[in-house]
């Protein structure tokens, strides 16, 4: 193991997750590094438990380069063999248990997984085709060896591995919101990048982070993996609960935090959370789905502590950056491109627009993905170059820059929906409909016609308490908007399906329309 500096400033060189860790080992021994419900590690604790995982796994033959695989709840032990892995030079592939076996099976098929840490919560995705991967039991239950006799004896450390920065990380497959989750590959300079970015957020040893949603999920791990590498503490939520949550922050007195959108919401919603003493707030983050103004302007105003919104995709690219609470005006943005990132919109045939031009967003930065893990197709579908050669990752959202170089996104652009020969973007529907006062959430869809092609359809969620007939909202409606944005029905859902990390599942609310698909409730 070689011995490196435990702190760095921007313009440091390369260092790995695992010798900034073993760093604070040495420096901070005894400095919480995380806890959960169950367990707390010092660095030092933290340092060996990563040194017996690495170990093990050399013992059991996986070498740098191959992948293990982890699924299940987010826990110290979680953590423990993802960091003891890269210390191996191993490339960790984080899954969700919220998918459905078949998909599991083919995650771990396309990763090439060597390895399976599982826990209770995930055991019952593991289908028995999959028997002769070797399980190893994070929680100690039956779902495979337990986690304790399977680490390496205490004390013992693993062979140092040279890691370099073009090495992959871990394989972080994508939410499959539209379509088949695929393995977005990492490197450990990509995620350098990340680590030190945290010094602009004021990340330190005396950082204490909050972490409520899924280890698996890129919008955690760009705040977890800061919060480490500068010798900070993380305290990790094994399922998100807005109550849970206050009370965890104001006891721990909690600096940093990630949320989704739909986590600030509950959150805010809490009738005692300007009861809650937060003000060891410094920095509050959010990503992954889209950020209403409004509920931006509430957090400003209430919640100690800036509120930056990350605007990117996990397979890196540009990424835009809204400091909302310097930033007041601008909370209907996603904010402006981050130093060193190229930003660019292009038309439908890859073409690039001049200012002032509505197009698809693409992006370039030191912080990019190296490609999909054993798709060189998709990895090209996702890619664009621009006139120098510069190669730039597609996003797939349509936006456009204001005057002072603020990006507003207009949707998706597989979520647009043609109808009758007119681009209708859903968000402008859902603009509408969000005024209605007794309207909690809402997500418009296109689905088949005859008559136009598509059709747009509202789904809506109302507020507790509320009632009106869909008859008379989809007539307070109709009366709002251009006959080309008239909506052909609007049902009512009691939440709409969302992803572990919060984004809508727009493509669950389209299956209602096939044939044989269970009807939404309507009022």
């Amino acid at each position: 193991m070689t011995t490196l500096p435990h702190l760095f400033t921007p313009e440091s060189a390369f260092q790995t997750l695992s010798d900034l860790i073993f760093g604070h080992a040495r420096t901070q021994p005894e400095t919480l590094a995380m806890r959960d419900p169950r367990t707390e590690l010092s660095y030092a604790a933290l340092n060996e438990r990563m040194d017996r995982v690495a170990a093990a796994l050399q013992r059991d033959g996986v070498k740098a380069g191959q992948c293990v695989a982890i699924c299940g709840l987010s826990s110290v032990d979680y953590a423990c063999v993802f960091l003891g892995a890269l210390r191996a030079g191993v490339v960790v592939a984080p899954l969700a248990p919220s998918v459905t076996p078949q998909i599991l099976t083919g995650m771990l098929r396309d990763a090439q997984a060597s390895l399976l840490f599982v826990d209770e919560a995930a055991r019952a995705l593991v289908e028995p085709e999959m028997d002769a991967l070797p399980r190893i039991a994070l929680d100690g239950s039956a779902a495979g060896r337990p986690l304790e006799n399977w680490l390496a004896p205490a004390g013992m450390t693993a062979t140092a591995v040279r890691i370099a920065p073009e090495a992959a990380f871990n394989i972080i497959y994508s939410s499959g919101t539209t379509g088949t989750p695929k393995g977005i590959v990492q490197s450990h300079g990509m995620r350098w990048t990340h680590m030190r970015r945290g010094l602009t957020y004021g990340y330190s040893a005396a950082t204490r982070s909050l972490v409520s949603t899924p280890l698996y999920s890129n919008t955690t791990l760009v705040v977890f993996f800061p919060t480490l590498a500068l010798g900070g503490c993380v305290v990790i939520m094994p399922k998100f609960n807005a109550a849970e949550y206050l009370a965890l922050a104001e006891q721990h007195r909690i600096t940093h935090t990630m949320l989704v959108p739909v986590q600030y919401q509950r959150i805010m919603d809490c009738t005692d959370f300007d009861r809650r003493d937060l003000s060891s707030f410094q920095v509050k983050f959010c990503t992954s789905a889209p950020f209403a103004a409004t509920l931006k302007a509430d957090v400003v105003q209430r919640w100690p502590g800036g509120l930056v919104e990350f605007y990117g995709m996990t397979e890196g690219g540009g990424t835009c950056i809204l400091n909302a609470h310097q930033h007041p005006d601008k909370l209907h943005t996603v904010g402006q491109p981050a130093e060193g990132h190229d930003i660019r919109l292009i038309d439908e045939e890859g073409h690039e627009l001049p200012a002032g031009s509505t197009g698809e967003v693409v992006g370039h930065s030191p912080a990019m993905m190296t490609g999909y893990y054993g798709q060189p197709e998709k990895t090209s579908e996702a890619e664009w170059y621009d006139a120098t050669g510069r190669r730039f990752i597609r996003t797939g959202d349509v936006g456009r820059f204001d005057a002072d170089g603020f990006l507003t996104l207009v949707d998706r652009r597989k979520d647009m929906i043609i109808s009758g020969g007119f681009n209708l973007y859903p968000s402008d529907l859902e603009a509408v409909l969000r005024e209605h006062p007794q309207i909690q959430e809402v997500a418009v869809v296109g689905v088949p016609s005859r008559e136009w092609g598509e059709t747009p359809v509202a789904y809506v969620v109302l507020r507790e308490g509320q009632t009106v007939s869909s008859e008379d909202l989809l007539q307070w409606y109709q009366q709002r908007v251009g006959k080309t944005q008239r909506l052909s029905a609007l049902h009512f859902l009691a939440e709409l399906p969302r992803s572990a990390i919060g984004k809508v599942l727009k493509r669950e609310l389209r299956d209602l329309h096939l044939p044989n698909a269970p009807s939404a409730a309507s009022a």
